[in-house]
């Protein structure tokens, strides 16, 4: 199988590759109409520009993905379910309700090419064994794409109480072993604060958190142990990680760029 004016295109670049993944990122849009034109270079110029995950499979690793990313597939192809039995199926049922990701994530094998929907979002490569610490936990709506032997787990969250207060979720989707897991990011992994804790704690105020590793306990608390001194910081509920761990942190909060993942608008 020969596949031509994809990723040899004047106009794609590969920006990284990881086990059987491919970030490509498509460097203009040519499809674009007269009155789209100016709107389109200036987002080019800041960086805002189509990026596409692509699965090279051979036969051993599959790729599991979020429900409805795949756009296209070339090869010997199949899409399953990646359910083991009826145990299996409940458990991951229950922790698609809890964790707010889709249930059931395709899991495609064989032997080809697997490519996802364009996103303006930017594509993460990492790998929770070597990366994270072994594990990692995954902000909501983040996850993208990883490599079938990668486990999936509902991460509870410690004070669940406060976390209602904070409008937060009650799970996380947890990641773990030796493999590669693609994220949806709303910023690239070079304006990503890396925070490395040793028996130590990092408070956040707001939803900046990419990923941590899943031994970091995370609360919701008051920035201040007591009600005086929440009032004299002037904020409100705060993000808490403790322990040793690292946690990937974005510069700013999630959305405020406008850019909407997987819809191909600015």
């Amino acid at each position: 199988m020969r596949i031509y004016n994809f990723t040899d295109n004047d106009d794609v670049d590969i920006i990284a590759q990881q086990g059987i993944f491919q970030v490509i990122e498509w460097k203009r849009d040519l499809s674009v109409g007269y009155g789209d034109a100016i709107s389109a270079y200036f987002a080019s110029e800041m960086n805002v520009r189509r990026r596409q995950l692509v699965c090279n499979l051979d036969g051993r690793i599959g790729a599991t993905t979020q429900a409805g990313a795949m756009q296209w597939t070339a090869g010997h192809i199949e899409a399953t379910t990646g359910v083991k039995g009826v145990g299996d199926f409940i458990g991951k049922m229950a922790r698609g309700a809890v964790t707010k990701e889709s249930a059931i994530k395709p899991e495609y094998v064989g032997t080809g090419v697997v490519v996802l929907e364009p996103t303006y979002r930017h594509i993460l490569l990492i790998n929770p064994g070597r990366d994270m610490g072994g594990s990692m936990v995954v902000n909501d709506g983040l996850f993208y794409a990883c490599e079938s032997q990668i486990q999936h787990q509902a991460i509870m969250v410690s004070r669940p109480s406060a976390m209602v207060a904070g409008g937060e979720s009650l799970f996380n989707l947890g990641l773990s072993g030796q493999g590669t897991v693609a994220l949806e990011s709303p910023v690239p992994y070079s304006e990503l604060i890396t925070i490395d804790l040793t028996n130590d704690e990092l408070k956040v105020d707001g939803n900046f958190a990419i990923a941590w590793t899943s031994g970091l306990q995370f609360t919701v608390e008051r920035p201040s142990r007591t009600l005086i001194g929440s009032a004299a910081s002037g904020e409100g509920l705060v993000n808490v990680y403790r322990g040793s761990g690292r946690v990937l942190l974005a510069p700013m909060a999630r959305g405020t760029r406008g850019i909407n993942a997987g819809s191909g608008t600015v």
